[in-house]
């Protein structure tokens, strides 16, 4: 396994309220909607293991007693999981920042959305954010004719050049695959509050070094019933994509 991933800890990001699929998903966290007989987080956490990352932390918010009665510490699983709880909705950034007692002594580490899959390796991100020097590095995929998704603007050797809103620009770009690698001074830009990091802090962090790595796997995002639906019929081929780079080893 690669070396990169050697005790790297991954922050997944699970307490939104999900009222999108409510119609579809209407008495279950989003995370734990089901694809197939298993919850859509089963994916993410294989994914991670597989891939040598054993470390979790999940920021819970919504039913999240839920979410700790599915996974509990994670040994079932072959992993270890603490749990970061919000009382109130503190959005993304507000959840990470609520996490930062579980940071401690972590030079940088994983953050990942929990209503989202991104087929890839994360030993090549995690490189590339260490080469880059830069505060966050995140994942990117290339969407095509879908105006629901951000668009990231990059620019020479992956550097984040800017941000555009929901429906703005061209439907074909670059789009925000929700996996993030931090640096653990990027938490001192975290806002006191409710705040999202999509909105509120990678925007006013483009000064300071936000980088791109594009990926070219299998992506989903289930937080409206249509992609849920599509997730259904993609089941299968998402549990073999959780599992593809398990044997993986060094080199880009």
């Amino acid at each position: 396994m690669d070396s990169s991933n050697e005790n790297m800890r991954a922050v997944l990001l699970v307490g939104g309220l999900g009222t999108r699929l409510r119609s579809v998903v209407p008495s279950a966290p989003k995370p734990l909607a089901s694809i197939g007989e298993r919850p859509f987080l089963e994916l993410l956490v294989r994914q991670l293991r597989c891939q040598g990352i054993h470390r979790l932390v999940m920021c819970t918010g919504y039913r999240s007693h839920d979410i700790e009665a599915e996974f509990g510490d994670g040994h079932t699983r072959d992993v270890s999981i603490e749990y970061s709880t919000e009382l109130q909705p503190l959005g993304t950034a507000g959840a990470l920042r609520l996490a930062r007692p579980h940071l401690e002594g972590e030079p940088d580490f994983l953050v990942m959305n929990g209503d989202s899959f991104m087929e890839m390796d994360f030993s090549q991100l995690i490189r590339f954010h260490r080469k880059s020097g830069g505060l966050v590095s995140m994942a990117v995929v290339q969407m095509k004719n879908d105006m629901r998704y951000g668009k990231v603007e990059v620019g020479a050797k992956g550097r984040v050049t800017g941000f555009l809103e929901k429906g703005g620009g061209t439907p074909t770009g670059l789009v925000n695959a929700g996996v993030y690698v931090f640096s653990h001074r990027a938490l001192e830009y975290l806002p006191e509050g409710p705040a999202s990091l999509e909105k509120d802090v990678f925007p006013q962090l483009l000064c300071q070094g936000i980088y791109a790595h594009v990926q070219q796997g299998i992506f989903i995002d289930i937080g409206i019933p249509e992609d849920y639906a599509r997730a259904q019929q993609l089941c299968e081929s998402l549990y073999e994509a959780a599992l593809r780079n398990q044997n993986l080893g060094a080199g880009d």
